[in-house]
């Protein structure tokens, strides 16, 4: 889609994706894509966007 918007460190503010992993994504299989998520998800809990129960 082309809507990332990268903070200061370089990190998608609404994905939570790196500037690489933005950029071989395409490339990537179903379980590097996985693992991207994965890390995603976690970036977004230490950034306090998504609380944990």
């Amino acid at each position: 889609m082309s809507i990332c918007a990268l903070d200061e460190q370089d990190i998608c503010t609404g994905c939570q994706r790196t500037v690489a992993e933005i950029g071989r994504w395409g490339r990537m299989d179903n379980d590097e894509r996985r693992a991207v998520l994965k890390r995603c998800h976690e970036r977004a809990v230490e950034a306090g966007l998504i609380l944990q129960a």
